[in-house]
């Protein structure tokens, strides 16, 4: 489907997938009026820094947004946020807000994002961090304690270890509970996980891996969370940060097809026409691995906003890019490129605690992820690589001389044989 030069374009979600769509569809020179609406008070912000910088106070809330508040009026985008959106009509090409008003569109994108998982059974009131609204009281409720402030994470992923760097270095006592055996064990190989489990332990911060919590309880204004195996913490307040789940229920409603989130082709149309998705909600075919995938990455859901706006402009790219992503805790910032938990072996140069580190995730003799500090050249290569998949003799990772950038800058040369391709 292509957009007239002056149909409206409907934008539900104000995260980075969405800005970006809205965004995207100006640059191209889109004339029509631009919907662009979302449940979060804020317009569109950085939401990486709501776990880091937001939570340890070295960024305000002006600093973490995408633009001013006056970019979307000089623009000509419509921004509405605090407006809940609650059912949209693929059929007449329309959408219901909770305040009864109906917004017609000639193209819809949705971009909706995620909710965090809950642990509602037995930490229902527990903090979340996801959105900006979420730091304040978080904030509020370390600053009540008497003496050091104590926080409980739940959950050792990548936002739940940001937590507690940023925590730590604030000045609290900072306990993590992971129910898998490793911290960060999705993201990460084994090697490096236990690198950055270590330098939290390091940094004073208690990391308890094999939890399962059965109870909570409430004692003189703390939490104290009781686990399986009988052991105890407590602390004056708990965040859960056990990861999210897409925000697809109004796509389900409507009756797109929906399996862990919004499926979308190539070009992130749905199965509904003239209705696209796009960021963490929509899954899409995975051009490096096969089958389809739903990457919960801030440059993905960047890039992925842009290739679902252009589309509607009838401007056809499939999109291809890689997983990439990063995290800063304790001063150190790790990139993440590609699918390190894919790979049947990976292969570590450097230390995190030298500050230089670069870890080959290989299939085979594919490359298919890579994780280092203090080497963004090589990350940047990398990326590319796992991109175009060349063959490379797995014994120049091993050994070290494998030179990535002169790799990735003559990739042709090192076309992959049919049968690693095919993979």
């Amino acid at each position: 489907m292509t957009v007239s030069p002056r149909g409206r374009v409907v934008i539900i979600g104000t995260g980075v997938a969405g800005a970006t769509a809205a965004e995207t569809l100006r640059k191209e020179g889109f004339a029509g009026p631009i919907v662009l609406t979302g449940a979060d008070p804020a317009p569109p912000y950085r939401r990486p820094m709501v776990s880091k910088e937001l939570l340890s106070g070295a960024a305000g809330e002006a600093k973490a947004l995408l633009r001013p508040w006056s970019y979307w009026d000089e623009m000509s985008i419509e921004l509405s946020t605090a407006t809940t959106v609650s059912a949209i009509d693929p059929g007449d090409a329309h959408v219901e807000l909770s305040d009864g008003s109906v917004v017609g569109y000639n193209a819809l994108i949705l971009a909706t994002g995620g909710k965090p998982r809950r642990l509602d059974s037995i930490l229902g009131d527990a903090h979340t961090l996801r959105h900006m609204h979420d730091v304040p009281p978080l904030r509020a409720a370390l600053a009540r304690a008497e003496g050091t402030p104590s926080l409980i994470i739940v959950g050792g992923g990548l936002v739940g270890m940001e937590v507690a760097a940023a925590a730590r270095e604030s000045g609290a006592a900072v306990t993590v509970l992971e129910m898998g055996s490793r911290v960060l064990e999705r993201l990460l190989p084994e090697r490096v996980s236990a690198m950055y489990e270590r330098m939290h332990r390091d940094r004073g911060v208690a990391v308890h891996t094999g939890v399962r919590l059965v109870d909570v309880q409430r004692v003189r204004g703390r939490t104290r969370l009781v686990a399986a195996d009988g052991r105890e913490w407590s602390a004056d307040a708990v965040v859960t940060a056990i990861g999210m789940e897409p925000d697809d229920v109004l796509a389900e409603r409507a009756g797109l097809d929906v399996h862990d989130g919004i499926l979308v082709d190539e070009f992130a149309a749905t199965s509904a026409a003239g209705v696209y998705a796009a960021g963490d909600v929509a899954r899409f075919p995975d051009r490096i691995l096969g089958g389809t995938v739903r990457i919960e990455h801030w440059n993905h859901a960047q890039a992925h906003g842009a290739v679902a706006a252009r589309s509607i402009l009838g401007m056809r790219e499939p999109y291809a890019e890689v997983p990439w992503c990063w995290t800063t805790q304790f001063g150190r910032n790790l990139q993440i490129a590609g699918y390190p938990s894919a790979g049947t072996e990976t292969i570590v140069h450097g230390d995190l605690a030298e500050g230089a580190l670069l870890a080959l995730v290989l299939d085979g003799d594919r490359l298919v992820g890579a994780v280092g500090t203090g080497r963004p050249r090589e990350l940047r290569a990398a990326k590319t690589l796992i991109k175009d998949g060349p063959y490379v003799p797995i014994a120049a990772f091993r050994d070290g001389t494998a030179d990535l950038v002169a790799l990735a800058a003559d990739a042709a040369r090192y076309a992959a044989p049919a049968t690693a391709a095919g993979r």
